[in-house]
């Protein structure tokens, strides 16, 4: 069974940093196929970070590109995200996100896309 578990999250103040981890179980992932998106109240889930379906490039989302930075441990197959310079409009439940099988076509910023989603971890960010 797979399971991917979301972690550290939490109350920061704005310019503040976290880093939130990704644990997956059941199978190993390669870095192609994992992802982060969040979501707030009253939105859509939205695309953060992703790794290319070839493992080679990264792709952010405006709001996000310069702050925050996705990376992985294959040996702990462990996807991160460290964030810096936190806004307010950063507040959401952030969700890591994988696919079975990635390839050329995959659109890797699309939640339909991804075949297992971790439960969550809430980040709030304080003005």
């Amino acid at each position: 069974q797979v399971q991917l578990v979301e972690s550290g999250g939490g109350l920061v103040q704005a310019g503040g940093s976290l880093r939130l981890s990704c644990a997956a179980s059941g199978r190993t992932f390669s870095s192609s196929g994992m992802a982060w998106f969040r979501q707030a109240p009253g939105k859509e889930r939205e695309f953060v970070a992703a790794f290319s379906w070839s493992g080679l490039y990264i792709y952010y989302a405006d709001s996000v590109k310069g702050r925050f930075t996705i990376s992985r441990d294959n040996a702990k197959n462990t996807v991160y995200l460290q964030m810096n310079s936190l806004k307010p409009e950063d507040t959401a439940v952030y969700y890591c996100a994988a696919i079975k099988n990635p390839h050329s076509g995959t659109r890797y910023y699309h939640p339909n896309e991804y075949d297992y989603w971790g439960q969550g971890t809430q980040v709030t960010v304080s003005s």
